[in-house]
């Protein structure tokens, strides 16, 4: 992980992105610079990695998926009207709405331009691929929208919004790096669905934390998913499967305009403890899970060159924040 994290680093503090005029070029570089986990592009090269020894080859396309990233995060801020993004001031914050619009936008170009730094062979295959996914991508966050509108969504549909949203970028890069380090296509096909099953999964995980982490290792607000009446599916299921009093209850905390959040939080979770909420979620997300290592055992690959996205994934399935 470290091998790869340095390269990664190393690669995006390199880059120029642009210098003139500086207004445009500063916010790239101030988002980039806002750090994160780099999870998709550390896939990147893991999967190449899996079908070849020089993992190198697959750092453009890596960096191009990890700002492509911070390119949607950086709209996504200003749809959300969010005032932090990692601890740290937004970038509409920082500057305005319009400068923030606009460097996500160069932000989607400078993506493109590092996609090219890879073999002939690969690129139109890789850039089709990329569309599509930066497509599903727009979609889940068009749905994800939507969603705040209506009093409840399907499961299926909460399911399908967050495999366009989450999951698809994740097996996009593990798809690319296995393009890239020549597998077949009946691998790399595999590593995209084990990459859409882990993506399912992980945010089922992330929407299971919210509510019943604990809070010393949390990092942030237990129960802030309550609090805003997102809708996540533990509230779905909820509001699936509450009857009477229960059901009106679950409504009415979330129509109130003005309360105790610590109330409500406790409520909510309290209606989610009578429901069975934490184990269904479990259940649903452990699925994903076992349908993500059944098809990474099937992957024609060496054991050993599996091991470390086998060891990064089941770290990522047991963490607490």
């Amino acid at each position: 992980m470290e091998a790869y994290l340095k390269l990664i680093e190393e690669g995006l503090s390199a880059y120029d992105f642009g210098k003139k005029p500086a207004m445009l070029y500063d916010p790239v570089r101030y988002v980039i610079s806002l750090g994160g986990k780099r999870l998709r592009p550390v896939l990147t090269l893991m999967a190449c990695n899996l079908f070849d020894d020089n993992y190198k080859k697959a750092l453009s396309p890596a960096m191009a998926i990890e700002v492509f990233n911070n390119f949607t995060l950086l709209h996504d801020d200003i749809m959300d009207n969010a005032p932090l993004r990692r601890g740290c001031p937004t970038v509409h914050e920082k500057w305005d709405p319009n400068t923030a619009i606009l460097s996500g936008d160069v932000m989607l170009i400078k993506a493109y331009e590092l996609f090219l730094d890879v073999e002939l062979k690969h690129i139109k295959n890789l850039l089709n691929k990329f569309n599509s996914c930066a497509a599903e991508v727009c979609e889940g966050q068009q749905l994800d929208m939507i969603f705040e509108t209506l009093p409840t969504v399907p499961e299926a549909e909460y399911i399908e919004m967050i495999r366009l949203k989450t999951a698809a970028l994740l097996a996009f890069s593990l798809e690319a790096g296995a393009i890239i380090g020549g597998a077949q296509e009946v691998e790399s096909n595999k590593l995209y669905e084990y990459g859409i099953n882990i993506g399912i999964g992980f945010q089922l995980k992330d929407d299971l934390l919210d509510v019943f982490a604990d809070a010393a290792k949390f990092g942030k607000q237990v129960g802030g998913d309550i609090i805003s009446n997102k809708k996540t599916y533990l509230l779905i299921k909820a509001l699936e499967l509450a009857q009477g009093a229960t059901l009106r209850e679950l409504q009415s905390w979330g129509a109130k305009k003005e309360f105790d959040t610590a109330e409500k939080v406790n409520a909510v979770k309290n209606i989610y403890s009578d429901l069975h909420i934490k184990d269904i979620c479990e259940s649903k997300m452990n699925q994903y899970f076992s349908n993500a290592f059944s098809l990474f055992d099937a992957i024609a690959a060496d054991a050993e060159r599996k091991q470390p996205l086998n060891q990064l994934t089941s770290e990522l399935i047991e963490r607490e924040k």
